[in-house]
């Protein structure tokens, strides 16, 4: 643990010093062939929902919806990457290498980050989502390859933390060349209490019963169209295929046990506006983004605040033992418009429809008698304000409505505002300016259903009400 709080540390004196010079940092005493880069994310803070006394703030957000509706809210959290960057040994050769590592660290629980650590209960958790090595110019000119695994991943509404169109992230390899990107992920598990369907089996082909792992492979292209440098159409297709296997021991019993071989499908189409010049009335940095994607079969995921289309949802078919009548589909719109250097907008809509293979749309049997719903649908719509008071001080307002069915059940929804005074402390008039120091209040309305049924994190703290309240003081940054 003293190595890995040295290592933070160091790690942080490096990026102080990359974020003063935007360049990366060369090696002294190797060759001029070796650069380090270093960049952070995170966010920390401390928060209040003034429950029984001060209880530690919870989210107000509909229960399995994320961070959609609003991510003030959000936990402690950091990201902390490193990227070392290498040329050939012929200086004609335009090649560059990267090799990039990136770790995250998150709390299991309500925890902050100062009173946690990996050793506590629900303590912090260490992960690596990014780990590769790429090619940029290999060859011929335009084409990059990478090995490993990637945050892989397009556009996010940032406003609800979601990666809404195209989030690859995973492990595999990658090839791309000009405006295409062909992508192999690699997905598998061991989490046994996932609900559709499960990554493992139980093998007898040796004769010796024994758990075993199949991957799920995930074939992906994108192919961006350019009209000019304002407009750009993106197409993106997927195929994902998981394998039967020989060895599987037969279902003697009413439970699968091996999940048989199924496949799936996506489409999607996304439409990027950059800075809208033809509307005089909007400065630099204006955008809108329009984005639709379908999914089949055993590609029907997203849910929960992701949108990785592997996740599939609902339950199976018994009858056929595929996932053949799900599907789901995404409907995201988001725009920012910087009106002036007084004041900007940004703002988001999202509809997603999912439906598993079950024959009904409400609860349904899945594997090793688990249940779940087989349908559900969600909208939900936000605006941000940002006026810029001055260089320094900005004063953020959101308000979002939410709404969830799951099955046959009634809508849930939630309405809710936020007043965020912010120190934007680099004293950029931006809504992407960052460090930012802020005082949050967020105060949210629920309907009778979605008060009735706890439907919130916050509502499983303070019970049945219609109201509820969160206080924050939050720093966030980042330097990629």
């Amino acid at each position: 643990m003293r190595n890995f709080l040295l290592l933070i540390f160091l790690v942080f004196l490096a990026d102080f010093a990359t974020a003063q010079t935007g360049i990366l940092y060369q090696y002294p005493h190797v060759s001029e062939n070796y650069k380090l880069g270093v960049g952070s994310y995170g966010r920390i803070g401390t928060n209040w929902n003034f429950v029984e006394g001060g209880a530690v703030g919870r989210r107000l957000n509909l229960n399995n919806m994320g961070s959609i509706g609003g991510r003030m809210e959000e936990q402690d959290y950091l990201e902390l990457g490193t990227i070392f960057q290498m040329s050939p040994f012929k200086n004609a050769d335009s090649t560059v290498i990267n090799v990039q590592l990136r770790a995250s660290v998150f709390s299991r629980s309500l925890s902050l980050f100062a009173n946690s650590n990996t050793s506590s209960a629900g303590g912090l958790t260490i992960a690596l989502p990014e780990m590769f090595v790429e090619a940029q110019n290999i060859l011929t000119p335009g084409l990059n390859l990478w090995v490993g695994a990637r945050l892989y991943r397009g556009p996010d509404l940032h406003m609800a933390d979601h990666w809404y169109f195209n989030d690859h992230s995973g492990q595999g390899f990658g090839i791309e060349y000009k405006n295409t990107r062909l992508h192999y992920n690699a997905v598998s598990t061991t989490d046994t209490s996932s609900n559709v369907p499960p990554y493992f089996y139980i093998n007898i082909k040796t004769g010796t019963p024994s758990l075993e792992l199949r991957e799920r492979s995930v074939f992906s292209i994108e192919h961006d169209i350019w009209s000019g440098n304002e407009q750009m159409i993106t197409l993106l297709g997927e195929y994902h295929l998981m394998g039967n296997p020989e060895g599987a021991t037969p279902d003697t019993t009413d439970l699968v046990v091996s999940y048989p071989a199924d496949y799936g499908w996506v489409l999607g189409i996304r439409h990027q506006s950059n800075q809208i010049s033809n509307w005089n009335w909007l400065q630099e940095g204006s955008f809108n983004s329009f984005s639709v994607r379908y999914g089949a079969r055993l590609a029907n995921g997203g849910d929960g605040g992701s949108s990785r289309t592997w996740e599939t949802f609902g339950a199976p078919n018994f009858t056929t033992n595929d996932f053949s009548k799900a599907y789901s589909i995404k409907i995201v719109e988001h725009f920012l418009f910087n009106m002036s250097q007084k004041f900007s907008l940004n703002g988001y809509f999202i509809y997603a429809q999912s439906r598993g293979a079950a024959d009904t749309e409400g609860i349904s049997d899945t594997y090793f008698g688990r249940e779940v719903f087989n349908r559900k649908e969600d909208f939900t719509i936000g605006f941000k304000g940002v006026n810029y008071i001055s260089d320094l001080f900005h004063w953020q307002t959101e308000l979002h409505y939410s709404q969830r069915k799951d099955g046959n059940q009634p809508w849930y929804n939630m309405t809710k505002i936020s007043i965020i005074p912010t120190l934007a402390i680099r004293g950029e008039r931006s809504v992407w300016s960052r460090p930012h120091l802020r005082f949050v209040f967020s105060a949210a309305r629920y309907n009778d259903f979605a008060r009735d049924n706890l439907y919130s994190p916050y509502l499983q703290l303070a019970g049945p009400e219609s109201w509820g309240f969160y206080t924050g003081i939050k720093a966030e940054w980042w330097t990629w």
